[in-house]
C-alpha cells in the first residue's frame, strides 16, 4: 500500500524546483529503468507492479501506479534516484574532448546529445544553466542509458570557457568547413540552441568557428544532428582512441 503523502511526493518530483529541494529525481518506464540499472545506477526506491520482473523496493497495484505515474499511460515501474551534481574544477576542460551545450532547452535534444557523447567516447558534457535539466524524465529517457555513463557538469559558460588553453570550436554557418579540420585530441565543441544559435557570451570565447557544408536548401540542422556530424569528423580525423578508455574525470 502506498500512502497519500508518498503519492504527492512522487508526483511532485516532475518539477525541477522540487527535485532540487529534495535532491531526488524520478524516472519511469521498463526500458529506461532497466538500462539505468544495467549501467550501475543505484536507485533509492523502485516502485513496481507485478508485471515488472526486475529489482524493486515496493510492489504496488496498477491503480497505485496510475496515481504516481508521470505518463498518461502508466508503465509497470517508477524509480527514484539521488541527484549528484559534478563540480567543474579549474583546468578540467583543457584535457580531452568536451561537448558544451549552450542554451539547448529541448530535453529530447539534450538526451540525444548525451547519447552522441557516449557513442563517441567524449570525456564530458557541460550544460549551460539555461539548458534543459539533466534530471528531467524526458532528458533521461532520450539518453537511452547514456545518462549513467557520461560525465555531465552544469556551469556558467561565460566563466567555464574563459582562459582555456585548448581550441574552443563553435558551430556557425559562417565558419570553416569541418571536413578540413586536422586531428584534435583536446578541444571544446560548443553547440547552441536551434532558435538562437550561440549566445554572445559564448561566441566571445570561441577561438574557431566551424560549419557543416550545406548542399541543399535547409536553413539549419537539428542541434543533435550537427553535433554528431562534427564529433564524427573529429574522431574520424584521428582525435582520441575511439574505444571509450581515454576518459578524463
Amino acid at each position: 500500500m502506498i500512502n497519500k503523502a508518498d503519492i504527492q511526493r512522487l508526483r511532485a518530483l516532475r518539477e525541477k524546483k522540487v527535485r532540487e529541494a529534495e535532491g531526488l529525481f524520478v524516472v519511469e518506464g521498463e526500458k529506461v529503468v532497466a538500462e539505468l540499472l544495467a549501467a550501475g545506477v543505484q536507485f533509492e526506491e523502485i516502485h513496481a507492479t507485478e508485471a515488472w520482473t526486475g529489482q524493486r523496493t515496493r510492489e504496488i497495484t496498477e491503480d497505485e501506479m496510475e496515481r504516481i505515474s508521470h505518463f498518461p499511460a502508466p508503465s509497470s515501474v517508477l524509480a527514484v534516484g539521488r541527484i549528484h551534481r559534478l563540480l567543474l574544477r579549474p583546468g578540467l576542460l583543457d584535457h580531452g574532448l568536451t561537448l558544451v551545450l549552450d542554451g539547448v532547452q529541448d530535453p529530447g535534444n539534450v538526451g540525444t546529445l548525451l547519447r552522441i557523447a557516449d557513442w563517441y567516447a567524449l570525456d564530458r558534457v557541460v550544460l549551460s544553466t539555461d539548458s534543459a535539466d539533466l534530471y528531467s524524465q524526458k532528458v533521461i529517457n532520450a539518453s537511452k542509458g547514456s545518462f549513467a555513463r557520461v560525465r555531465v557538469h552544469t556551469a556558467n559558460l561565460a566563466v567555464a570557457l574563459t582562459g582555456l588553453h585548448v581550441p574552443v570550436l563553435g558551430c556557425d554557418l559562417q565558419g570553416e568547413n569541418v571536413h578540413g579540420m586536422q586531428p584534435l585530441r583536446d578541444a571544446v565543441l560548443v553547440i547552441g540552441s536551434e532558435g538562437r544559435g550561440l549566445s554572445s557570451a559564448v561566441r566571445a570565447a570561441v577561438t574557431r568557428f566551424i560549419t557543416i557544408p550545406r548542399l541543399g536548401g535547409a536553413d539549419s540542422l537539428n542541434a543533435a544532428v550537427a553535433a554528431a556530424i562534427v564529433c564524427d569528423n573529429l574522431r574520424r580525423n584521428g582525435s582520441g582512441n575511439g574505444n571509450g578508455n581515454g576518459r578524463v574525470a
